[in-house]
């Protein structure tokens, strides 16, 4: 099935190729009034201009509306950990704190409670295009205090990407559906065993791998286990967090499986920083790389235009749910993330930043971004969009899961917890610890990064 752009996102790209190039910025407080600073995180991968592009051509429409106005673009090119890093410096202060910024889901909490995030309420309130949102990507930009800090510009949901190439060989279905963590392990291993040359499944693990290792690796497991009926990460009820829990442990035994048993990358190269674009731009359009447990953006990388374009990935990628570990219900497990755009509690010009805002999240201009960028919508008039919902293969898989998705714990001590989980994977990848040993590490670290805040299960 060919991937078939929407005329809008076809005129929002081909008018973005006109656009002025994007340029860094000096600091804050030397700004024009008429200069909206714009920062965000630019693909560490040099052929993939997606958001550049996408922002190229806002950027135009922007200064046409409001004439006399100037947007200047503040791209920070850098990993997801040390763009986090590299933003929360900016904010802290006048001199360098832009205007707008991009921000992860998961770290936005510790952002307002740092009192680095001005409440949108007002603006929202006066804004028809937010009753489009649906509930739950609202309530991911909310703080302690019931007020909303961010506008979502869409969502994701993870699964299992599996080369059809690589299971013909191997003598594995191309309907493939695993139904247990075994059954996953199962096909990696007669990969293994039957396709020499080929990486039978990728698992993102630790602390190079930031966010990713824990989101998309660690706990599309970690949701798996248990009843489903609670979080296994938090208790929400007794407002602590979790440790000593059985499924933390499992979960780190099918990482520490997967090293050991080599059935994954080579260590050195699953703990490089940038492997994600060595998967996206390498392995799976050279039919190297049996399974990838992965998300749901990933066709961004192949679409024409994006530097590893690949117009067969829609025949030769299959996909199927991430299992739950012994198959118990709902049968399946996905993790939902998302970023938004909100404006710095130090910005210069919060009124002009809310004003890009709406300029980004037009129905057309979210509608382009989400098939350019390969994301789920979050706007309801978009997802029932025709043009949105027939634009590219696996939109509907991926779209479908979010009925049966988790989201992480949205406190401001998670990213510390996230960053312990990576730790615990990076043990029992590199071999230097047990799972057993690992889990307990992990629990004195979670003690440490909670203030206490922790109860065993």
């Amino acid at each position: 099935m060919p991937v078939r752009p929407t005329a809008a996102l076809t005129t929002l790209l081909t008018a973005a190729l006109a656009a002025t190039a994007l340029t860094a910025c000096g600091n804050g407080s030397g700004s024009s009034p008429n200069t909206l600073k714009v920062s965000y995180k630019q693909s560490t991968d040099n052929s993939i201009k997606v958001m550049d592009t996408y922002l190229a051509g806002i950027k135009k429409q922007f200064e046409k509306k409001y004439p006399g106005k100037k947007v200047e673009f503040v791209p920070i090119k850098a990993p997801d950990s040390e763009y986090y890093t590299k933003l929360q410096q900016m904010l802290r202060s006048p001199r360098t704190a832009p205007d707008l910024v991009y921000e992860d889901t998961f770290l936005i909490n510790s952002d307002i409670t740092s009192g680095y995030l001005k409440p949108l309420d007002p603006y929202l309130a006066k804004w028809p295009d937010w009753q489009r949102f649906i509930g739950t990507a609202k309530n991911s930009a909310k703080g302690a205090d019931g007020k909303t800090y961010g506008v979502p510009d869409g969502t994701d949901t993870r699964g299992l990407w599996f080369d059809r190439r690589v299971f013909a060989k191997a003598g594995l279905p191309a309907d493939w559906q695993p139904r247990t963590w075994d059954d996953v392990l199962a096909a990696a291993r007669t990969i293994k065993k039957r396709v020499p040359g080929v990486t039978p499944l990728n698992v993102y693990t630790g602390k190079p791998a930031g966010e990713r290792a824990t989101m998309q690796g660690f706990e599309m497991l970690l949701y798996g286990t248990g009843d489903g009926t609670s979080d296994p990460l938090y208790d929400s009820g007794g407002k602590k967090w979790i440790a000593g829990s059985q499924g933390f442990e499992d979960s780190l035994k099918f990482v520490e499986t997967v090293y050991k048993e080599k059935l994954g990358p080579d260590v050195s190269d699953a703990l490089d920083p940038n492997f994600a674009t060595t998967v996206n731009g390498e392995l799976l359009p050279q039919g190297k790389l049996g399974i990838d447990l992965d998300g749901s953006w990933l066709p961004q990388a192949w679409l024409p235009g994006s530097g590893h374009e690949w117009k067969d990935w829609s025949k030769r990628l299959g996909l199927a749910y991430m299992p739950t570990q012994h198959g118990q219900a709902p049968g399946k497990v996905s993790m939902s993330g998302g970023w938004t755009w909100a404006v710095p509690a130090k910005a210069a010009h919060p009124d002009l930043a809310f004003d890009f805002v709406r300029t980004l999240q037009t129905k057309d201009n979210a509608r382009a971004w989400y098939v350019a960028d390969s994301g789920i919508s979050v706007r309801e008039d978009v997802a029932e969009d025709p043009a949105y919902a027939t634009a590219q293969p696996g939109i509907k898989f991926f779209t479908d899961l979010v009925a049966s998705t988790h989201y992480r714990p949205a406190y401001p001590a998670y990213p510390k917890v996230s960053t312990a989980v990576q730790e615990a994977m990076e043990g029992v990848t590199t071999g230097d610890q047990s799972a057993e040993k690992a889990a307990s590490g992990y629990d004195a670290t979670l003690k440490d990064v909670t203030d206490g805040q922790v109860i065993r299960k």
